[in-house]
């Protein structure tokens, strides 16, 4: 926390002008660790080829297409935290808070509708050695509306959009302590709203699957005193394979830039369901339960640059509950959890 308080310290210094630049470099938001969906991270870290994740529309709209039933999800995060840089700080959404809403989705057959607070943070601090104050605030929600489709004349082919809107606000205070005062250095008070969009495939042919995804193909974001900008412009593709309860797949993340920075992605699930009777009666019923595990990375040279990814799944009738373990490193202590729980009909 330090460092990030002595970086933007010093952003402010060196941009005091007739207007204070702005202290966000990036807005690269669709990375793997921010992916919302416990199924997905159990099994890798992205989705773009597995319909059964009721989150599936964040990886891919187009998985939505031959879906009938109608879900109400939402997602948290816990997390072990560790020192971040100015730039992790900014671009990485959600990891500054030790339990944090991550995502709500209602999904009705071809089409779903979710929230995401896709940044939130905030850092309030004095630096002794400078006798400066800092205060940070940066906040941006997403409202996003998912629609797919397919056509009787070629059901292994599905598309689908997602069409987002983005608005937020950030407060940036820099002063110095002078003669028991506190005298303002630099003071930003700015809101912003923008749009955006992605576009997702898949295609079926027997027991594979394969599905990509263009993320924030077309965005912008408008702020009320600054230049508008463009959100970091990625995407997935993957390949899975298997039918019925054990699945594999293997895919990869990147950004459309000259500088890709591509991450490689390995997951497996395996899926066990059984009937059952009810716990206050004498009819049967479905439950089921999952388990997941994979791998992510650059470039898989040394445990420090691998990420190992753990989850499972329980359902019972109408109700689930899912969670996952991002191990960054192979470190149990640096590991991130998220959980999932919501309904089906």
């Amino acid at each position: 926390m330090k460092y990030i308080v002595l970086v933007l310290l010093c952003i402010s210094t060196l941009t005091l002008a007739a207007q204070s630049a702005l202290p966000i470099d990036t807005y690269d938001y669709a990375i793997p660790e921010n992916n919302v969906s416990a199924i997905a991270i159990g099994m890798g870290g992205i989705n773009v080829t597995n319909p059964d994740d009721p989150f599936a529309s964040y990886g891919n709209p187009a998985l939505l297409a031959n879906n009938e039933k109608t879900l109400a999800y939402l997602a948290y995060r816990l997390s072990n935290q560790e020192e971040l840089s100015f730039g992790e700080a900014t671009s990485v959404s959600n990891f500054l808070k030790d339990k944090q809403f991550k995502y709500f989705t209602l999904v009705t057959k071809q089409a779903a509708f979710s929230y995401q607070p896709m940044a939130a943070i905030n850092i309030s601090a004095f630096d002794p050695e400078t006798n400066k104050t800092l205060y940070y605030d940066y906040k941006l929600d997403k409202l996003q509306l998912s629609l797919a489709m397919s056509d009787k004349n070629w059901p292994m082919l599905t598309a689908g959009v997602n069409v987002k809107y983005l608005s937020g606000r950030l407060v940036y205070l820099v002063e110095h302590l002078e003669n028991s005062q506190f005298i303002r250095e630099d003071f930003i008070d700015d809101k912003v709203k923008g749009v955006s969009g992605d576009i997702g495939l898949t295609y079926t042919r027997g027991d594979v699957v394969y599905g990509i995804t263009a993320y924030d193909v077309l965005s912008r974001l408008w702020w009320e005193n600054y230049d508008s900008v463009s959100l970091e412009r990625r995407f997935a593709t993957a390949i899975q394979y298997g039918g019925g309860a054990s699945k594999t797949s293997f895919g990869i993340q990147s950004k459309i830039a000259s500088s890709p920075e591509t991450t490689y992605h390995i997951g497996y699930t395996y899926a066990m369901n059984w009937d059952s009777q009810e716990f206050m009666g004498d009819e049967e019923v479905n439950q089921g339960m999952d388990l997941r595990f994979g791998v992510y990375s650059h470039d898989f040279y040394g445990a420090d640059n691998i990420n190992l990814t753990l989850g499972s799944g329980y359902y019972y009738q109408m109700f689930r509950f899912d969670f996952s373990l991002n191990s960054r490193g192979l470190k149990l202590a640096d590991s991130e959890f998220l959980f999932s729980l919501g309904l089906g009909f």
